[in-house]
């Protein structure tokens, strides 16, 4: 691979870029470990629900599972269930052939997994209301999905944030949550979702040295408009609010262990070789990452002060 002086076509990126595709492809299948969502489902809990079988009836009391970790076991899996779309979107945009298809596949069987594990907990569990799911899921899944980002290294761009975004948020909801077999779950999803993540970066990364400008700009861009997959959920705001609260995936996580982690993983504010547009596109990124500390920090002061109100009144 050259640097290139004038800015590559999405025909002639792909091209070039599916040496690196192959590569990482290669040390991903090495690092990948399989897994079956069977085994995270406590199957011995499970008994007969109401309809069919004329078991019993949902109810709130069924669920032993805190609010917040409820809630974002539900945003988690609706945003998974949505991958017929995304997978749609990526292999528009990178194709089905070669390397660049065989990880479309591949990427596309392991999220799969994802939806497969939550939906079998929570039902068996009982610890969310199947029949509210299966409508959010529904009305979810008809609206479908579609990136607001036009060229391919947008859209890798994105991938690399919302990868290790993902990671983060189930982790964070395993930990929450209050029981082992559900941390456990979460952290085996959230293993692929690293990998994920690192398949995108690196590869993210090889598209620097062979456009500059154009990869800067495209950081750019996603970084100042980012938003979860999961945004088109009914109620995603007041659902994200309680996510937030609950420290389980906020600003101050955004900011601190997404943005500027995989910002610095590609030395953006350390490389040479950049035009005069790739220099504003940076200047563009450094005012927003300062704008956005002063609110994540807001949000922080805020939601202690609320803590620290509620404790007081607890007490």
């Amino acid at each position: 691979m050259t640097m290139s002086k004038r800015p590559l076509s999405q025909t002639e990126l792909l091209h070039e870029l599916e040496p690196v595709v192959a590569s990482e492809l290669d040390r991903h299948l090495k690092m990948a470990k399989d897994w079956f969502p069977h085994e995270y489902v406590p199957w011995s809990e499970g008994r007969d629900y109401d309809g069919v079988l004329g078991g019993d009836a949902w109810s709130p009391e069924d669920s032993k599972l805190p609010e917040a970790a409820k809630v974002s076991l539900i945003v988690n899996l609706l945003t998974e269930d949505n991958l017929p779309s995304y997978h749609y979107e990526i292999a528009t945009t990178f194709g089905r052939d070669g390397a660049w298809g065989t990880w479309v596949h591949r990427w596309t069987a392991e999220e799969d997994r994802h939806s497969m594990v939550l939906r079998d907990y929570l039902t068996v569990t009982r610890a969310v209301d199947p029949v509210a799911l299966e409508r959010a899921r529904m009305t979810h899944m008809s609206n479908g999905f579609a990136t607001p980002y036009a060229t391919m290294l947008q859209q890798i761009a994105y991938v690399s944030f919302q990868e290790l975004a993902t990671r983060i948020a189930h982790r964070n909801t395993g930990r929450v949550a209050g029981d082992p077999i559900c941390e456990q779950m979460m952290a085996r999803i959230a293993a692929d979702e690293n990998l994920h993540m690192l398949f995108y970066r690196n590869l993210l990364g090889a598209a620097f040295d062979l456009d500059p400008d154009q990869t800067m700009r495209a950081i750019t861009d996603v970084v100042t408009t980012f938003q979860m997959p999961g945004t088109g959920i009914e109620g995603f705001s007041r659902k994200a609010m309680i996510i937030a609260h609950e420290g389980i995936y906020d600003l101050r996580l955004h900011l601190d262990d997404v943005l500027r982690p995989v910002l610095r993983q590609w030395s953006v504010f350390d490389r040479g070789g950049l035009s005069a547009e790739g220099e504003k596109a940076r200047e563009e990124l450094a005012a927003f990452l300062d704008k956005l500390e002063v609110t994540a920090s807001r949000f922080v002061e805020r939601r202690e002060a609320r803590r620290a109100a509620q404790a007081a009144k607890s007490a």
